[in-house]
């Protein structure tokens, strides 16, 4: 699901990951998603990955907040993908939409966890 590891995402790839990306932006702001335990919540989808194919689509999301439970909002956001997929393809010019899938953006918590090594390394110096 994820781009060749050696080959960099063509301009049509990055276009249409950054179409659903806003799209996808856009539903969450609006509250287009019908899951009661989403209503309310904010999410952010940081990026979105489509493979050379263009069939499928791999959405990097994070619950602002933090999000207790990000596990299972990124299991709800699966089972909502076809009614999401629905306003995705409702909102494209192409012929064919990529299928999207949801996965939990970790890169925050990385960066938050090297920056607080990086202060601890300081610490001892």
């Amino acid at each position: 699901m994820s781009v060749h590891k050696n080959k960099e995402p063509s301009q049509r790839q990055l276009r249409v990951g950054e179409h659903i990306r806003h799209t996808l932006s856009s539903a969450f702001m609006r509250g287009e998603v019908f899951s009661p335990e989403l209503q309310g919540m904010s999410i952010t989808v940081s990026q979105v990955s489509v493979s050379p194919d263009m069939r499928h689509a791999l959405a990097y999301v994070m619950p602002l907040g933090g999000g207790e439970n990000k596990e299972n909002i990124i299991k709800i956001l699966n089972e909502e993908s076809k009614h999401l997929n629905h306003l995705i393809a409702k909102q494209s010019t192409s012929k064919y939409s990529p299928r999207v899938r949801f996965a939990l953006d970790d890169t925050f918590d990385n960066a938050s966890h090297i920056d607080a090594l990086l202060r601890k390394a300081r610490s001892t110096e």
